[in-house]
């Protein structure tokens, strides 16, 4: 009988410290996504801070300006555009450019 309590007990410490950590690496997972947003968040608002201040801009510019891939700044300004902060002149190529949206 005390071998049966002493292998229950031994496995219940068991389950709690793999608890733990599987809490922990969800934890991390969590933290990771929330720096992630808080940067795209942050670059959205310097891509619009850049395009109020210049009055235009295409997507090589908004690259430069935020140190960022050609495809970063691309989801950059869909996300701007689709917020309805931003709209887009031109409709492919370099000829595009990205201004305030008017209200």
């Amino acid at each position: 009988m005390t071998q049966i309590i002493l292998i229950v007990i031994g496995i219940a410490i068991i389950v709690l410290l793999l608890h733990k950590r599987s809490r922990e690496a969800t934890v991390g997972i969590c933290a990771a996504a929330l720096d992630q947003t808080v940067r795209k968040n942050a670059n959205k608002e310097k891509a619009l801070e850049f395009i109020r201040e210049k009055g235009n801009a295409n997507n090589e510019e908004i690259r430069a300006h935020l140190g960022v891939s050609r495809r970063s700044a691309v989801r950059y300004l869909d996300a701007l555009e689709k917020e309805g902060k931003i709209e887009q002149v031109g409709d492919s190529g370099r000829g595009v450019t990205y201004r305030l949206k008017l209200k």
